[in-house]
């Protein structure tokens, strides 16, 4: 989501300040803006669309200044207009925000009640005015801010300057990330490690409530109730190399095909190759006394946990729910005394999912996170992390991190029926075995990509597409569905099989593409009868298999693509590339903006 960077330095801040925003990038924007101090005046420089139209008004005018901060923005409150676009304020403070002030309409009121003038339609502006109002009472800039903090109620990351103040950067955050960086001489301010890692590597976050006062000789730390506190300042493990895609079109494209050497990373952290078993990274876990488990997610990662859910029952024998996060405490469902909460998440900074996190942790669940980002708000929240070891994924849809998540969710049930004594020894040998031989698998996957995208020109002449598996395939079903509708704005939907009777068949015609997922094993059978009555309704099927598979249904289906024959244990994570790469030569062959599809945002940092 929205992305924010400030800097306190002696040399001029707004080009760095534009580098840092060009690392956020893959977070999703529409708009985006900087403002310094100019011999103690604000000065603001805004666009709509992408950096490189702020690039070019910076360019036409310079904006000079050593204070100042910087933000992209993805609307929430007002539309992507430049009068939208951050940075907000007056002439005596100007403000970036990550979040939703959920209060905003009385605030307003209360404050246009009081004679101040509103510019925008955003909710950010009400926090801007706040402290204006309270600078205009006399109040000094970090009183006016730490009084205006304590009127917010929702999600914010804030940053904000202040006019005759060069030397001062105020920050504060609830519910949504904020970092502060420190270096040599000049200090830094970011809505996440990654954007400051090319201006220092010495950083440190901020908890809920805390806010923070920053000058070039450093940072103070207060509480919400304005005490000290004391925040540790770490060496982050994130490194400040610029992205690039390697010779591929897209970043998509190049992170479809990491999957293998993801694949391979992910599985080296999990099992010991030697012996056939799983031995997980410093995980205290004992899920021989865990009586349920609760999975929650958001997006693909929610179709991860639906797949891990299925694994810890079959394989660990562990009662086990998965929820979308953005309802799971709402739903505020009992939990087990000493069960076990698991959240997955690619960024570490989804807000549902760190929302439910909290609800699992106050429950009394043992909490464990899979994410991506080590240093992420749900990394440093949980009572244990297991990293997925995917490295930096740039395009908003995600590919690779996917399959990484159920590695380790893979890797987590084989441990859990090892626990508990669900499996034997051979049977464990023999799941690891097929993890391990996935990423010479997933080279094979990869190998069909001339007959997928050869495909994709039928699928992208298709206003509506269904997608039909069984059991795990289900979720890659779903998955398949959300990559398709994410970036080539198709409309799909992803169904159990066996549901296609209770309705989905109504809209099945020769002009409607149906996608099956379908390896052999024990629901290859059930899942072909299904297909057989889609293609007696004219549906034009496109099915993906193995070579077994693919032999009994090729003369009902209108394309087949036949993938390696493998263990049903380790299928969802083969077919889930497949139909990454069918979305993916679909957007293409439409030209749709492949790594940064309308409206949507890498890390969702906002309800």
């Amino acid at each position: 989501m929205c992305g924010i960077v400030g800097m306190i330095s002696s040399r001029r801040v707004s080009a760095p300040i534009l580098t840092c925003l060009q690392r956020l990038e893959y977070r999703g924007y529409d708009s985006a803006g900087i403002a310094t101090l100019v011999g103690g005046r604000i000065q603001r420089r805004r666009a709509q669309g992408k950096l490189s139209n702020l690039a070019g008004i910076l360019a036409r005018t310079p904006l000079p200044g050593t204070t100042g901060i910087g933000h992209t923005r993805w609307a929430t409150h007002g539309a992507p207009t430049e009068c939208n676009a951050h940075p907000h304020g007056t002439s005596r403070v100007s403000i970036v925000h990550n979040g939703i002030i959920e209060n905003h309409i009385e605030l307003r009121a209360e404050l246009e009640s009081q004679g101040q003038t509103f510019a925008t339609e955003t909710d950010t502006e009400t926090v801007a005015q706040l402290v204006d109002l309270n600078l205009q009472r006399g109040m000094e800039p970090v009183e006016a801010a730490g009084a205006a903090f304590s009127r917010l109620e929702g999600t914010y990351a804030l940053a904000m300057i202040f006019a005759g103040c060069p030397d001062l950067i105020v920050g504060a955050q609830h519910g949504a990330p904020l970092a502060v960086g420190f270096g040599d001489d000049e200090m830094f301010v970011g809505s996440d490690g990654l954007a400051l890692v090319p201006l220092t590597r010495r950083i440190t976050y901020l908890n809920d409530g805390e806010w923070a006062v920053v000058d070039r000789r450093g940072a103070r730390f207060f509480n919400q109730s304005g005490a000290p506190v004391h925040r540790e300042v770490k060496l982050s493990r994130l490194t400040g190399g610029v992205p690039n895609k390697d010779g591929f079109n897209h970043f998509m494209e190049k992170e479809l095909h990491e999957h293998p050497a993801v694949i391979a990373r992910a599985l080296r952290t999990m099992i010991n190759p030697m012996t056939r078993t799983v031995s997980l990274p410093n995980l205290s876990v004992d899920f021989a006394a865990t009586p349920h488990i609760t999975i929650s997610a958001c997006g693909s990662a929610f179709y991860a946990g639906l797949v891990g859910r299925s694994w810890f029952e079959a394989i660990a024998g562990i009662p086990t729910d998965a929820d979308v996060a953005s309802e799971f405490r709402y739903r505020a469902p009992p939990m087990t005394a000493g069960g076990l909460g698991i959240v997955v998440s690619q960024s570490g900074e989804t807000a549902d999912t760190l929302a439910a996190l909290k609800y699992m942790r106050e429950k009394g669940l043992h909490a464990l996170a899979v994410v991506n980002v080590p240093e992420s708000s749900i990394a440093r929240t949980a009572d244990a992390v297991l990293e997925t070891v995917a490295g930096p994924e740039v395009s908003v849809a995600s590919t690779k991190a996917f399959t990484a998540q159920l590695v380790v969710l893979a890797s987590l049930a084989v441990a859990a029926g090892r626990a508990r004594g669900t499996i034997s020894p051979s049977r464990e040998a023999a799941l690891t075995s097929a993890l391990l031989d996935l990423p010479i698998q997933a080279e094979a996957v990869l190998a069909c990509t001339d007959q997928i995208r050869a495909l994709a020109s039928h699928v992208a002449r298709a206003r509506d597409v269904l997608y039909l598996g069984r059991g795990t395939c289900f979720a890659i079903a779903m998955e398949g569905a959300l990559k398709l509708k994410e970036i080539s704005y198709i409309h799909a939907e992803g169904y159990a099989a066996g549901e296609m009777k209770h309705g989905p068949i109504a809209l099945i015609d020769r002009n409607v593409p149906v996608v099956a997922i379908a390896p052999s094993g024990p629901l290859f059978e059930k899942t072909a009868s299904n297909l057989q009555e889609a293609a007696a309704r004219g549906g034009q099927l496109i099915v993906f298999s193995d070579a077994p598979g693919v032999a009994k249904l090729e003369h009902i289906a209108a394309t087949t693509i036949t993938l390696p024959t493998v263990d049903p244990f380790v299928a969802p994570i083969l077919y889930a590339i497949a139909v990454q790469l069918l979305a993916y030569h679909v957007a293409v062959r439409k030209g749709t903006d492949v790594d940064q599809p309308r409206n949507l945002a890498k890390s969702v940092t906002v309800e």
